[in-house]
This record gives C-alpha cells, sequence and structure tokens, in this order.
C-alpha cells in the first residue's frame, strides 16, 4: 500500500484567482470548470478568477467553486505526472472536501457534485433563519471540555460540536444563544480562547436537518460509485468504498461532527506518511501537522506546486 493520501479542504479556503493558472496551463483542468459551468449554468469559473469576493463567499458558489479547483488540480497531475487518486492509500477531505475527494476518485461525476453543491450550500444556508445559529472556535479545549460546554449552553438550545480539527482547535455550533452561553464559561472550564466565528449558519449541527433532508433527496438521484481508493469519511473517521454507505454518510455530514483529528489518526495509524492537500489553500496541511506531528504535508494548487508533489511521490 502507498504511503500517502489526498485531501481536500473545505469552506474557508477560497480566494479570489484560485484555479487559473490551473486552467492555464492543463487542458484537463479547463475542462473541469467548463464542465462545472455548463452543470451550475452560470460563469462560476469567471467569478472566481475575476469577480467579487463577497459573491464568491456565498455558501452557494463557495462550495461548488472549492470543489473545481481540487478537482483541476488532481486532474492537472494525472495529465502531466501520471499520477491519479487511486494511487493514493486514502483520500479524505473536510465538510465540502469530501465532495471533492469523490469527484476525484471517479465516485460522482464532476456536473453531478456542481449540481448537488449548489443545492447543499443554498439548503445549509437556508435551513436556520440569519442571526438565530453561531459557531464558535473553541482553542486549547479537549473534547471532554467540550462537550461539558456544549452541554452548558444546551439550556438555551441546540449547542454541539461542529468540527474536531486538532488537538486543541474545536468547533462548535447551534443556537446563537446555546453558544454564547457555552463560550461565557470557557474561561473557568480552563479552555484558553473561546471566538465566535464569522459564519453565516451554524453548519454541522442538528438545526441543519432541513438541509440534510435536501441532501438526502438531492443525492438520491445521482449516480455514486466506488472511489478509485477508499475515501476516510467525516462522520465515522474510518475508510470505506461502499457506494450505498457513502451515500448515507454524506447526509449525516451535513448535521454531524467532522472527526478531522480522528480521520488523520486514523490515517496515520494504517501507514500514511505524507498528504497532499488539492486545492485552495494550506488549513489541512497545517491542521494534520498539529495531530501527527511526523505527518510530512504537501500543498497542490498551482502547476509548481504540480511539478513539486509529482517530484516527490516519484523520488
Amino acid at each position: 500500500m502507498s504511503n500517502f493520501a489526498f485531501i481536500f479542504p473545505g469552506q474557508g479556503s477560497q480566494f479570489i484567482g484560485m484555479g487559473k493558472d490551473l486552467a492555464d496551463n492543463f487542458s484537463s483542468a479547463k475542462a473541469v470548470f467548463e464542465e462545472v459551468d455548463t452543470a451550475l449554468g452560470q460563469d462560476l469559473s469567471g467569478l472566481m478568477w475575476s469577480g467579487s469576493e463577497d459573491e464568491l463567499k456565498l455558501t452557494a458558489n463557495t462550495q461548488p467553486a472549492l470543489m473545481a479547483v481540487s478537482v483541476a488540480a488532481m486532474k492537472a497531475l494525472e495529465e502531466a505526472h501520471g499520477i491519479s487518486a487511486g494511487k493514493a492509500a486514502f483520500i479524505a477531505g473536510h465538510s465540502l472536501g469530501e465532495y471533492s475527494a469523490l469527484a476525484s476518485a471517479g465516485a460522482i461525476s464532476v456536473g453531478d457534485c456542481a449540481k448537488v453543491l449548489r443545492i447543499r450550500g443554498n439548503a445549509m444556508q437556508d435551513a436556520v433563519p440569519a442571526g438565530e445559529g453561531a459557531m464558535a472556535a473553541l482553542l486549547g479545549a479537549s473534547p471532554e471540555q467540550a462537550a461539558d460546554l456544549c452541554a452548558a449552553g444546551a439550556s438555551e438550545g441546540p449547542c454541539e460540536i461542529a468540527n474536531d480539527n486538532a488537538p486543541g482547535q474545536i468547533v462548535i455550533s447551534g443556537a446563537k444563544a446555546a453558544v454564547e452561553l457555552a463560550i461565557s464559561g470557557a474561561k473557568e472550564a480552563g479552555v484558553k480562547k473561546a471566538v465566535l466565528l464569522p459564519v453565516s449558519a451554524p453548519f454541522h449541527c442538528s438545526l441543519m436537518q432541513p438541509a440534510a433532508d435536501a441532501m438526502a433527496a438531492a443525492l438520491s438521484e445521482i449516480e455514486i460509485s466506488a472511489p478509485a481508493t477508499p475515501l476516510v469519511a467525516n462522520v465515522t473517521a474510518t475508510a470505506g468504498s461502499d457506494p450505498e454507505a457513502i451515500r448515507k454518510q454524506l447526509i449525516e455530514q451535513v448535521t454531524g461532527q467532522v472527526r478531522w483529528t480522528e480521520s488523520v489518526q486514523f490515517m496515520a495509524a494504517e501507514g500514511v506518511e505524507l498528504t497532499i492537500e488539492a486545492g485552495a489553500g494550506k488549513v489541512l496541511s497545517v491542521m494534520n501537522r498539529r495531530t501527527v506531528r511526523s505527518l510530512e504535508g504537501l500543498t497542490m494548487g498551482s502547476p509548481e506546486d504540480i511539478k513539486a508533489v509529482a517530484e516527490r511521490l516519484n523520488a
């Protein structure tokens, strides 16, 4: 088994201009952006490369845009160097990155992926009225401390762990009053810092159930095949390739916790020594080093990155 995994970033990694140099240098990458634009009936690539940052930040645009860049990077790597997702031990993606992983590994077509991510983005935005939900980062908190704070906040409404990103980096989500009550007790609980996040909705908590229902309907309409290499799922932190299990996990992921710390630990325990972050930014690579100090991380968002990744894998 190979000793590397491809990983795919989630919301927050976007920036204007992302993926443009991939489209300019690789015909297969250009084709990905064209397929996404066609599927959505929108010049999303134009928005990504020269549009307004505020418009790109809209969840319904961000999600398919980040997926497009990730898949374009993977296609470019395969076009130039013959290295595909199937060569890795595992694929894994953070939240929407799970869709990028599946599209990169041939489990979902790029066009279908763009369409369901547009639905996902809109449904997540619409699930909770603006201003009624919140998310907060707990820095220096253990999972146990975070769970205790959520329990304390729950008297004001749902309050749950949304993301366990890395040791000491946990995000909670829920009703605004509940999250605010939870973080008011953070200092007393021994948590280093608790800060509200500038997000538009309380993702990955039970308030997202209407969005999960919308995704169940959307995902029932598309074909999902076994990915070329096993997917380490957010909600299980273990690997699998069964299409129906993956469909179920994608629905559960909307309201469920992103178990990223455990996912990284699982891959490392299975022999992964290198992660390659395909797409925009390097958020996951930084988090992963906090989880497993010995884990090497490469990013792959530009033609130069793709060359460096190929050289490292062929060394």
